[in-house]
């Protein structure tokens, strides 16, 4: 039994380190990709920036694009537990619809602008890729649970009253996601190219976005 327990102690103290040696890895890419770029990073930049062997990288992610791909789900994880915590808020759905909303609009804010500008050059370099990239699937499943959580809001508001029973819930969800997220990852890259700069403020026009979409969706 003692031998048992020691096993299992060592297997799940080795797990441990084999995560916390990946999230250095993530922490450290993020940083390097959004100081030099994801065409301009490379590996040996990771391993520097994580104190660590390049072959170590490249033990737990055998090309660049896996370890892209990695950083970009890491982010956008992070933002859909904020999403599902809204979720399980209370009060009507409309008003979370409104907070969800919110979330948005914060993306666009100093705190967050470095990881949107980052996901924008990552669907800009997935997009532009020869090949598909093998890991792909992951990230679009990450964005499905923030969809998910907008769906659950829309189909509980209908259920409220909050929310309008007659639009259809599969496009709403897609132009609200897309006209709001996209818009909002536009809006922070221009905010950092002096020339594309627009006389109203980023936040404003996502003020006003946000309007429009929940005066079309309240309930009358």
């Amino acid at each position: 039994m003692d031998n048992l327990n020691s096993k299992t102690r060592w297997d799940r103290e080795r797990t441990e380190a084999k995560q916390q040696r990946v999230a250095l890895m993530l922490e450290a890419a993020q940083k390097v990709f959004n100081r030099k770029g994801l065409d301009k990073a490379t590996m040996q930049d990771v391993a520097t920036e994580a104190h660590m062997g390049v072959a170590t990288v490249f033990r737990h992610f055998p090309k660049k694009d896996k370890l892209i791909v990695a950083v970009a789900i890491k982010i956008i994880e992070s933002q859909t537990e904020t999403f599902e915590e809204i979720l399980r808020r209370p009060g009507t759905c409309y008003e979370r619809l409104e907070q969800m909303l919110d979330v948005f609009i914060g993306f666009i804010g100093e705190e967050h602008s470095e990881n949107t500008k980052l996901i924008e050059a990552f669907e800009s370099y997935a997009a532009q890729s020869r090949e598909p990239l093998e890991d792909l699937p992951a990230y679009h499943a990450a964005v499905g649970r923030i969809q998910t959580s907008l769906s659950q809001i829309l189909k509980d508001g209908v259920n409220d009253g909050s929310l309008r029973a007659d639009v259809p819930l599969e496009e709403t969800i897609a132009t609200v996601t897309n006209a709001f997220g996209q818009f909002a990852k536009k809006l922070s890259l221009q905010s950092s190219i002096p020339m594309l700069e627009s006389n109203i403020e980023p936040v404003k026009q996502l003020e006003i976005l946000k309007a429009m979409i929940l005066d079309y969706l309240k309930a009358t």
